[in-house]
């Protein structure tokens, strides 16, 4: 099948970031207690859940993609950049869009993603698995989300493709084969 426009997801799919995610745990859960917030028992995507409830998303964001930003200036590139095609191109990811574009610096992609169509978590007022951020891509791109795909690595990705009424290709199964 061909698409009219193709959204990568960015972080295990065209690279992988070089984040210490135990670190970021840490001092996201440094910020909040400094902030009065009780975070025992929280993950880091509980941290960022409990940052938004209290009031505290802005300066969480701040703390992640910070990490996030320098992990992409040290991130690997991943066999599936090699495939990103000539159309339309966008990116859709839980990062923040700071170190999306970082990246796709990093590893000399800018010139193939269409410059609005970067949406990362904090470009929008929701992340994934809610569909509004691969949506926005979709609009950056001007296409129907119907007749684009979304590329990523991970169940959250499918998900949100779903939500989206995007077609959706796990990055192993890209690009697809001509048969497909």
């Amino acid at each position: 099948m061909e698409y009219e426009a193709v959204v990568f997801d960015l972080d295990g799919t065209l690279v992988d970031l070089a984040v210490d995610w135990a670190v970021v745990q840490r001092d996201v859960a440094s910020l909040l207690a400094d902030r009065g917030v009780t975070t025992d028992g929280h993950d880091l995507w509980g941290l960022w859940e409990l940052g938004k409830e209290t009031g505290h998303r802005v300066a969480v964001n701040e703390c992640i993609a910070g990490h996030e930003t320098e992990g992409a200036r040290e991130s690997a590139r991943l066999p599936c950049a090699d495939t990103v095609p000539e159309g339309p191109v966008g990116v859709c990811t839980l990062n923040a869009e700071r170190a999306a574009r970082e990246a796709l610096t990093t590893h000399d992609l800018t010139g193939q993603v269409v410059g609005d169509a970067v949406v990362g978590r904090d470009s929008v007022a929701t992340e994934k698995p809610d569909p509004e951020p691969l949506l926005a891509t979709c609009r950056a791109l001007g296409v129907d989300p119907a007749t684009a795909v979304f590329v990523g690595d991970g169940e959250r990705d499918a998900v949100t493709a779903e939500r989206a009424g995007v077609p959706f290709r796990y990055v192993s199964e890209w690009p697809p084969s001509a048969s497909d």
